[in-house]
């Protein structure tokens, strides 16, 4: 099996951990008001790509219509935007159909050493491995807000995870889903992903690989295939992501606005799927939280990425630099392409919401790493809701 996430790196002893990140283009926290105007979408569905994006990208070479013929392939270093302002994603209808889903396994992962002892900052003692329990089929009735990402790298097709979130702009009608950092952008090294596309509830009945092969499409995305036509990171992430040394791993969240394929109803995503969590940015720093879950779709053996899993427990700390916020760490044997799973526990009001979402984790698996959400989450989140408030 194919790596399904970037990994990151603490610089120090032998066992290693595996990164679940991906590129979300290089986002600032407030840069809801830096491009001049955002995607939107059409009646039928379809993104248009505003005018004065179409010049940035005429004078860098990109032709909209080339692209969706199949220039989108080319990763030259002048074809792979990276700026937060250019990021463009234009549906191609039918790219992502059951076969190309089900195939996409490819997670860029890079050792990185397991033993953060050494480190400044507070650091609880490692958790023991929590087996990963299948999520009960059908996933649109247990956990309606979480699906499966998909997304273009260099390398080939790649699969993340990710939660449907509440948009404060539009109440009970969010077109928001919540991801990690390195699902969308490269980061440093990098630039955005290409053919981002979300589908919620993924392969709905838990079906096998070998059953899934002659499924319809319709029981592979039972609420259809969503585009991403706007993504939004950390400018940390942007900076200082890396496939290795663990750099930007306590930034690593990115929010995504979609798009239905297809026009449909005109129906939201939240009105779609039935469901939208939302986010807590004053979850604690330390580990009070008594208990959460953590869902995704890993795809590293001994999993193959098709059907949903969960690990539920304690958070405890985890420092991999002293100056960055430490990040919350739970036993549990998910591997590569959990990565942007969303990590639930219940809020002050004992209402379950988003805390967290997969980051790290050591390659033979045991146990997962997640930001904590804070500030710059927050402007990150808003910065989204704001650039689509008035459509």
């Amino acid at each position: 099996m194919r790596p399904i996430r970037p990994m990151l790196a603490a610089a120090s002893v032998a066992a290693v951990l595996a990164l679940t990140a991906t590129a979300c283009g290089p986002g600032d926290d407030d840069a809801s008001d830096k491009p001049s105007a955002a995607p939107s979408s059409s009646s039928d569905g379809k993104v248009k790509i505003p005018d004065d994006l179409k010049e940035r990208l005429k004078a860098r070479g990109i032709d909209l219509d080339k692209w969706r013929g199949g220039e989108w392939k080319n990763w030259d270093k002048d074809k792979w935007l990276r700026e937060a302002r250019d990021y463009i994603n234009p549906i191609i209808a039918g790219l992502w159909d059951q076969d190309r889903m089900r195939e996409a396994d490819k997670p860029p992962e890079t050792p990185v050493p397991n033993d953060t002892s050494g480190d400044q900052g507070v650091t609880d003692p490692t958790p023991e491995p929590v087996n990963a329990r299948a999520v009960k089929a059908p996933y649109a009735d247990s956990a309606p807000a979480s699906g499966k990402l998909f997304f273009d790298g260099p390398e080939g097709s790649m699969v993340c995870s990710a939660t449907v979130v509440e948009d404060p702009a539009h109440p009970g009608k969010s077109n928001l889903v919540w991801t990690a950092g390195h699902c969308v952008h490269a980061g440093k090294a990098g630039g955005w992903y290409r053919n981002l596309a979300f589908v919620p509830a993924y392969n709905n009945k838990g079906l096998s690989t070998d059953a899934l092969q002659n499924a319809p499409k319709e029981e592979v995305a039972p609420d259809g295939v969503w585009w991403a036509d706007w993504a939004q990171t950390s400018d940390q992430w942007i900076a200082q992501g890396a496939s290795s040394g663990g750099l930007g791993a306590p930034y690593d969240y990115a929010v995504l606005h979609v798009t239905p394929e297809k026009g449909g109803s005109g129906k939201s995503l939240e009105e779609t799927v039935g469901s939208a969590l939302p986010v807590n940015f004053n979850a604690p720093a330390t580990p009070k939280i008594a208990d959460l879950t953590a869902t995704g779709y890993p795809a590293a053996p001994p999993f193959d990425g098709q059907k949903l899993y969960q690990c539920e427990g304690r958070p405890g700390r985890l420092s991999l630099n002293e100056s960055d916020p430490t990040m919350y760490r739970v036993g549990c044997t998910m591997t590569g392409g959990s990565s942007g799973g969303g990590w639930v526990a219940k809020g002050s009001d004992g209402k379950p919401a988003l805390v967290s979402n997969t980051s790290i984790g050591p390659v033979t698996s045991g146990w997962l790493a997640g930001p904590r959400l804070g500030d710059v989450a927050k402007g990150v989140y808003d910065g989204v809701s704001k650039k689509f408030a008035g459509q």
